[in-house]
């Protein structure tokens, strides 16, 4: 990515999407600022169409595609929020969205693709089954392969939260996102850059898959051993197009423990009385544990949705 384009593409694509996406509220609790020592500015994306910034990236993506592609369709394979993202964004633009699903993940998540329009094609539960799946579906039907979170204009949608915090709140120290497959990270760190006053964007995730931290260490992209974590959407691991970019503006990656991720998410129901699902928490999380780099200063946190499955909340 033309990385010097990219105030410019943040812009642009934040009047492109704004038909379709909610400017979602930024909230305050004077409880956990406490707790914190900081002060906390909440941006809800758990209020998000279909709830999450997915919806961002993936209707910037298919507004991005020309006429004949958009007849053609788009194709994705997720078991989580891209999925729906993918199936609400190509409904809302009039495009057909077909989704690789793995056989394994939970009827919730597939009843909610299908309630937003989009036609599952499931697979084996394996990263090698489901590129073929999308593959197979390219070839038959012409659709446009979109990446979850390796996809330059999934970047950049998925960058417009952050913008809106931005122009909220410009004087904030630091944005802190949560880190998976890196698109949010990323995009967050490119409208920090490009929007932030001497501000910094801080990843987090789990210790149980903190591949990007490794991959900040080493320069080069690592891979995960296990993936027994609780933030379910957090197992997926970064790209050749997002992860030039968190080498480049990403300040620091803060590991969290599953305990960590707990406690934030069940303070943030406690105390803010909205509902959020566990990849969300590890950003406050990440400033819990790290009290004295955040201490007395101005801090984003991205809520990155509420996708909860209710009958297995850990609290």
């Amino acid at each position: 990515m033309a990385i010097e384009n990219a105030k410019r593409q943040l812009l642009q694509c934040y009047e492109r999407i704004k038909p379709y996406v909610h400017r979602t509220p930024v909230l305050t609790s004077f409880q956990i600022d406490k707790l914190s020592t900081s002060e906390l500015f909440f941006k809800c994306e758990n209020f998000q169409r279909m709830g999450a910034y997915k919806m961002r990236g993936a209707t910037n993506a298919i507004l991005l595609l020309d006429d004949q592609q958009k007849k053609r369709g788009v194709v994705t394979h997720s078991s989580g929020n891209f999925a729906q993202a993918l199936s609400l964004a190509a409904k809302s633009i009039g495009v057909e969205a077909y989704i690789v699903m793995p056989s394994s993940a939970p009827q919730v998540k597939k009843d909610a693709v299908m309630g937003y329009g989009g036609k599952i094609v499931e697979c084996e539960p394996t990263l090698e089954a489901r590129a073929k799946a999308a593959q197979k579906i390219q070839v038959e039907t012409g659709a446009t392969f979109i990446h979850p979170s390796n996809d330059e204009n999934v970047i950049i949608g998925q960058g417009t939260a952050c913008l809106e915090l931005l122009q909220d709140h410009p004087d904030l120290d630091f944005v802190v996102a949560p880190v998976g497959g890196g698109g949010l990270i990323a995009g967050t760190a490119l409208a920090v850059q490009n929007f932030g006053n001497d501000c910094k964007a801080i990843g987090s995730e789990p210790f149980e898959v903190d591949d990007a931290y490794r991959s900040l260490q080493s320069g080069k992209i690592e891979g995960n051993e296990t993936t027994d974590t609780i933030a379910d959407g957090l197992k997926t691991q970064l790209g050749d197009k997002n992860f030039p970019i968190i080498l480049d503006h990403v300040d620091a990656i803060i590991r969290v423990t599953e305990d960590e991720i707990v406690n934030a998410m069940r303070l943030i129901w406690e105390r803010m009385k909205i509902i959020v699902e566990p990849s969300s928490a590890v950003a406050l999380a990440a400033v819990l544990r790290e009290k004295q780099r955040f201490k007395n200063k101005k801090t984003g946190i991205i809520i990155s949705g509420g996708n909860v499955d209710l009958k297995n909340l850990p609290f």
